[in-house]
């Protein structure tokens, strides 16, 4: 008898701490589905305000009441609500805002929003996409998502190399094609993204890709743009190799290096500031992806955007996009510290509205 009742008693006392279990757990759920945060990761990202007013300076736009309907924002597309960024996205949005409204820095980091701009910025008007191409932080990729999205090809693997930077054939308009009108509401309504990379770092893969490889077999940059930048900045006249690193930071350090920009075009691009490309602290961008951690925000951008189901990044190689710092601080070893200071002057900006450190080699 004895037995039996303290086997009652037993499961007695399991049947009770399995109904706090259980109470528990309703308890928990409830508190999850009251507090939870509405805007959730796959919600869509309404843009954080830089400005009180998206500022076009160069773009004379009338008010407008009433938009075309292909310019209202859809619900699948604009939810109205900001997206659960995780904390890095929001850092970086909020690290702009304080650079962008630093007075000091200001020369460094605002640029007019002119022509030139405007034909950096990739448009999908179908998904509602802005794109700024900052050359040598993977922007190749990029255009193929975009030359997907647009529809001129089914899929990225399709596309062939020759076509993705002819933009005759790539099917992808730049925001200058459009009216003044038209450039505001894209700008106010679309959802806006560049990638950006150390800025030394990129400087030497330009160098690289147009002075020393140039696998596009581009002519003028060897043969009519390196010749210039020699004749101006090369120490050693009676030197005859090629394009050297050291000329070349010695003319972008140059605070009068304009005057060769001008001949040069837009060739500059693949070294100019992002400031200078992108204009971030006059447009509103969404979200600005770090070539450095690219594998995980080419997928946060997608769903940002809202396209992940539609389109894949191209596979990133592994190591590709590490920061190489042993591979800067050998380019930059044989040159002086006068005119590495002068070139981190001009791109300081850079450096401070993106969150990269100063680089070692000039603090020493």
């Amino acid at each position: 008898w004895l037995t039996s009742d303290n086997m009652h008693h037993h499961w007695l006392l399991l049947a009770a701490c399995f109904w706090v279990i259980f109470m528990f757990m309703v308890a928990s759920k409830f508190i999850t589905l009251t507090f939870k945060d509405p805007d959730g990761y796959g919600a869509k990202q309404e843009p954080l305000i830089l400005t009180a007013v998206t500022k076009v300076e160069e773009v004379h736009v009338p008010e407008d009441k009433h938009w075309p309907e292909e310019f209202q924002a859809t619900g699948k597309a604009f939810s109205g609500n900001l997206i659960r960024q995780p904390l890095v996205h929001m850092e970086r949005l909020e690290l702009l805002r304080n650079v962008c409204r630093d007075t000091a820095l200001r020369d460094l980091s605002h640029t007019t929003v002119s022509k030139f701009v405007l034909d950096r910025i990739f448009v999908c008007d179908k998904h509602k996409i802005l794109f700024c191409q900052t050359p040598k932080v993977g922007n190749t990729q990029w255009k193929k998502v975009f030359i997907v999205l647009n529809g001129a090809f089914s899929s990225i693997e399709e596309i062939p190399e020759n076509i993705v930077h002819d933009h005759e054939k790539n099917g992808l308009p730049r925001l200058s094609s459009f009216n003044d009108s038209e450039i505001k509401k894209r700008l106010n309504l679309y959802f806006k993204f560049f990638i950006v990379r150390d800025p030394f770092e990129r400087l030497i893969s330009a160098f690289k890709d147009k002075f020393v490889h140039n696998p596009r077999f581009e002519p003028w940059y060897r043969h009519e743009i390196a010749p210039g930048i020699i004749r101006k900045y090369r120490k050693n006249r009676r030197e005859t190799k090629g394009l050297q690193f050291e000329d070349f930071v010695r003319y972008l350090g140059d605070p009068n290096h304009r005057w060769l920009d001008v001949q040069f075009g837009d060739h500059i691009i693949h070294w100019v500031t992002y400031v200078e490309l992108c204009a971030p602290c006059e447009i509103t961008y969404s979200v600005i992806g770090h070539h450095e951690t690219l594998e995980d925000d080419a997928p946060f951008i997608l769903k940002a955007a809202g396209i992940d189901h539609l389109v894949s990044y191209p596979t990133i190689p592994p190591g590709i996009t590490a920061y190489n710092r042993t591979k800067v601080e050998r380019y930059f070893s044989g040159i002086s510290k006068r005119d590495i200071r002068r070139l981190y002057a001009r791109f300081e900006g850079d450096f401070k509205l993106f969150g990269y450190p100063e680089p070692d080699f000039l603090l020493n």
